[in-house]
């Protein structure tokens, strides 16, 4: 899954402008996490075409990066995301961000971004949510 992350000036109606730069672009916000650091907007989002969404925000004045996010599905309980982080940490593996994607039938769905995301998906793969993986 591809993510961008917008950084800009914290303001009132931020979101509202992107989320309607990306609507009018026909492209549909996936998941979004949203922090402000220091008066600045640092936002996270999967998008239904992240390169299109990169174009357009940009475009429109934004700073954006683009990211790819690692999706996994994990048993909701104690210690599943620390056996994750753990084993990332021993090989060495940054993670930039994580967010719950979803939660259904005692599962939860959840992105990860990290600096290898390559290396991070083969060493998650019995986790990974695919295409082709039923959720």
């Amino acid at each position: 899954m591809k993510c961008v992350t917008i950084i800009a000036d914290d303001k009132v109606g931020l979101l509202a402008d992107m989320s309607y730069i990306l609507s009018k672009a026909r492209i549909n916000i996936e998941s979004i996490t949203v922090d402000v650091v220091a008066g600045k907007a640092i936002i996270s989002t999967c998008l239904s075409d992240a390169d299109k969404g990169k174009v357009v925000l940009m475009e429109a004045g934004y700073t954006v990066e683009e990211m790819n996010a690692v999706v996994i599905k994990l048993p909701d309980e104690p210690g599943q995301l620390n056996k994750i982080t753990t084993l990332l940490s021993k090989e060495g593996i940054a993670i930039k961000n994580v967010h719950t994607l979803s939660k259904d039938n005692n599962m939860t769905a959840l992105s990860i971004i990290v600096d290898k995301p390559k290396r991070a998906s083969t060493l998650l793969k019995e986790f990974l949510i695919t295409k082709d993986s039923s959720y």
